[in-house]
Protein backbone atom coordinates (compact mmCIF):
# COMPACT_ATOMS: atom_id res chain seq x y z
CA UNK A 1 0.00 0.00 0.00
CA UNK A 2 1.45 3.34 -0.89
CA UNK A 3 1.72 5.88 2.15
CA UNK A 4 -0.34 8.81 2.10
CA UNK A 5 1.11 12.10 1.67
CA UNK A 6 1.82 13.93 4.62
CA UNK A 7 -0.82 16.35 3.89
CA UNK A 8 -3.22 13.79 4.10
CA UNK A 9 -2.36 12.64 7.68
CA UNK A 10 0.76 11.18 6.74
CA UNK A 11 3.88 11.31 8.71
CA UNK A 12 6.57 11.57 6.64
CA UNK A 13 7.20 13.43 3.45
CA UNK A 14 8.59 10.85 1.14
CA UNK A 15 10.54 11.07 -2.30
CA UNK A 16 10.00 8.48 -5.18
CA UNK A 17 12.31 7.05 -7.58
CA UNK A 18 12.27 4.66 -10.48
CA UNK A 19 15.62 2.94 -12.25
CA UNK A 20 16.29 0.33 -13.61
CA UNK A 21 16.85 -2.77 -11.36
CA UNK A 22 20.79 -2.42 -12.39
CA UNK A 23 21.08 1.04 -11.17
CA UNK A 24 19.04 0.62 -8.08
CA UNK A 25 21.92 0.31 -5.49
CA UNK A 26 22.99 3.84 -6.51
CA UNK A 27 20.13 5.42 -7.20
CA UNK A 28 20.96 8.17 -4.98
CA UNK A 29 24.57 9.29 -7.01
CA UNK A 30 23.22 11.43 -10.00
CA UNK A 31 25.35 9.23 -12.30
CA UNK A 32 22.84 10.01 -14.73
CA UNK A 33 22.46 13.97 -14.80
CA UNK A 34 26.04 14.16 -14.23
CA UNK A 35 26.47 12.62 -17.74
CA UNK A 36 23.78 14.35 -19.51
CA UNK A 37 22.28 17.10 -17.81
CA UNK A 38 18.64 17.29 -16.52
CA UNK A 39 15.97 19.93 -16.97
CA UNK A 40 17.19 21.51 -13.77
CA UNK A 41 20.69 20.93 -14.36
CA UNK A 42 23.64 21.01 -16.50
CA UNK A 43 26.12 18.45 -17.39
CA UNK A 44 28.50 17.53 -14.86
CA UNK A 45 26.07 18.23 -12.07
CA UNK A 46 25.01 15.33 -10.10
CA UNK A 47 21.61 16.32 -9.78
CA UNK A 48 19.33 13.39 -8.26
CA UNK A 49 15.53 13.96 -9.26
CA UNK A 50 12.82 12.26 -7.43
CA UNK A 51 8.98 13.15 -7.37
CA UNK A 52 7.00 13.74 -4.28
CA UNK A 53 4.55 10.78 -5.43
CA UNK A 54 5.06 7.39 -7.29
CA UNK A 55 2.52 7.86 -9.85
CA UNK A 56 4.63 11.12 -11.37
CA UNK A 57 7.66 9.35 -10.62
CA UNK A 58 6.40 6.43 -13.48
CA UNK A 59 5.53 9.38 -15.46
CA UNK A 60 8.88 10.68 -15.67
CA UNK A 61 10.61 8.20 -16.46
CA UNK A 62 7.61 7.08 -18.96
CA UNK A 63 8.14 10.66 -20.83
CA UNK A 64 11.20 9.55 -21.81
CA UNK A 65 11.38 5.88 -22.46
CA UNK A 66 8.18 4.60 -23.20
CA UNK A 67 5.71 2.38 -20.88
CA UNK A 68 7.55 -0.83 -23.21
CA UNK A 69 10.36 -0.27 -20.57
CA UNK A 70 8.58 -0.80 -17.91
CA UNK A 71 7.07 -3.67 -19.27
CA UNK A 72 10.15 -5.24 -20.73
CA UNK A 73 12.92 -3.94 -18.25
CA UNK A 74 12.58 -4.62 -14.58
CA UNK A 75 12.40 -1.83 -12.50
CA UNK A 76 12.74 -1.01 -8.85
CA UNK A 77 10.97 1.87 -6.81
CA UNK A 78 12.89 3.74 -4.37
CA UNK A 79 11.27 5.47 -1.43
CA UNK A 80 13.25 7.85 0.83
CA UNK A 81 11.84 9.59 3.82
CA UNK A 82 12.90 13.64 4.21
CA UNK A 83 14.18 13.56 7.42
CA UNK A 84 13.58 17.65 7.85
CA UNK A 85 10.73 18.70 5.74
CA UNK A 86 11.17 22.04 6.70
CA UNK A 87 14.31 22.11 4.64
CA UNK A 88 12.63 21.24 1.28
CA UNK A 89 13.03 24.94 -0.69
CA UNK A 90 9.47 25.12 -2.65
CA UNK A 91 10.12 27.12 -6.04
CA UNK A 92 7.48 29.39 -6.47
CA UNK A 93 5.98 28.87 -10.36
CA UNK A 94 5.32 32.03 -10.52
CA UNK A 95 9.13 33.14 -9.40
CA UNK A 96 10.33 30.97 -11.97
CA UNK A 97 12.08 33.35 -14.59
CA UNK A 98 10.49 32.17 -17.92
CA UNK A 99 7.24 30.32 -17.56
CA UNK A 100 7.91 27.88 -20.36
CA UNK A 101 10.66 26.05 -18.17
CA UNK A 102 7.44 24.70 -16.70
CA UNK A 103 6.61 22.97 -19.33
CA UNK A 104 7.16 19.96 -21.66
CA UNK A 105 10.24 20.91 -23.57
CA UNK A 106 14.03 20.41 -24.25
CA UNK A 107 15.88 22.42 -21.50
CA UNK A 108 17.87 25.58 -22.31
CA UNK A 109 21.13 26.89 -21.09
CA UNK A 110 19.37 29.65 -18.52
CA UNK A 111 16.98 26.80 -17.28
CA UNK A 112 20.21 24.49 -16.50
CA UNK A 113 21.96 27.78 -14.79
CA UNK A 114 18.55 29.07 -12.53
CA UNK A 115 18.66 25.16 -11.73
CA UNK A 116 22.23 24.30 -10.69
CA UNK A 117 22.05 27.89 -8.64
CA UNK A 118 19.05 26.57 -6.92
CA UNK A 119 20.97 23.05 -5.93
CA UNK A 120 24.36 25.10 -5.03
CA UNK A 121 21.87 27.10 -2.61
CA UNK A 122 19.26 24.86 -0.84
CA UNK A 123 19.56 21.31 0.10
CA UNK A 124 16.61 19.97 -0.87
CA UNK A 125 14.06 21.42 -3.90
CA UNK A 126 10.30 20.50 -4.85
CA UNK A 127 9.42 22.20 -8.40
CA UNK A 128 6.41 21.52 -10.18
CA UNK A 129 6.62 18.38 -12.79
CA UNK A 130 6.55 19.70 -16.50
CA UNK A 131 4.97 15.66 -17.51
CA UNK A 132 2.63 16.36 -14.83
CA UNK A 133 1.85 20.34 -13.61
CA UNK A 134 0.15 19.66 -10.91
CA UNK A 135 2.23 17.06 -9.42
CA UNK A 136 6.11 18.22 -7.98
CA UNK A 137 9.38 16.89 -8.21
CA UNK A 138 12.36 17.19 -5.36
CA UNK A 139 15.94 17.81 -6.57
CA UNK A 140 18.99 17.56 -4.59
CA UNK A 141 22.53 17.36 -5.05
CA UNK A 142 24.22 13.78 -4.42
CA UNK A 143 26.46 14.20 -1.76
CA UNK A 144 25.67 17.59 -0.22
CA UNK A 145 22.08 16.44 1.04
CA UNK A 146 23.37 13.47 2.80
CA UNK A 147 21.21 13.09 5.79
CA UNK A 148 18.66 14.71 4.41
CA UNK A 149 16.86 11.33 3.74
CA UNK A 150 16.73 7.80 4.47
CA UNK A 151 15.99 5.23 2.58
CA UNK A 152 12.88 3.80 3.26
CA UNK A 153 12.65 0.86 0.79
CA UNK A 154 13.14 -0.51 -2.70
CA UNK A 155 10.87 -2.82 -4.05
CA UNK A 156 10.72 -4.32 -7.69
CA UNK A 157 8.32 -2.43 -9.70
CA UNK A 158 5.54 -3.86 -12.00
CA UNK A 159 3.13 -1.90 -13.93
CA UNK A 160 -0.42 -2.61 -15.59
CA UNK A 161 0.46 -4.00 -18.80
CA UNK A 162 -2.39 -2.32 -20.10
CA UNK A 163 -0.34 0.13 -21.03
CA UNK A 164 1.80 -1.60 -22.98
CA UNK A 165 -0.77 -3.40 -24.91
CA UNK A 166 0.00 -6.30 -27.75
CA UNK A 167 -0.34 -4.85 -31.68
CA UNK A 168 -3.45 -5.28 -33.38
Amino acid sequence: MTLLPIALGGTELVAWRLDHAVHAPTWDSGEGAYRVGGRWNSKGVRAVYCSLDPATAVLEVAVHKGFRAFDTVAHVLTAAVITEPGDVHVVDPARVPNPNWLRPGIPGAGQQAFGDDLLRRHRLIAIPSAVSPHSWNLIFLAGAAAGAYALKFQENFALDTRLHPPAT
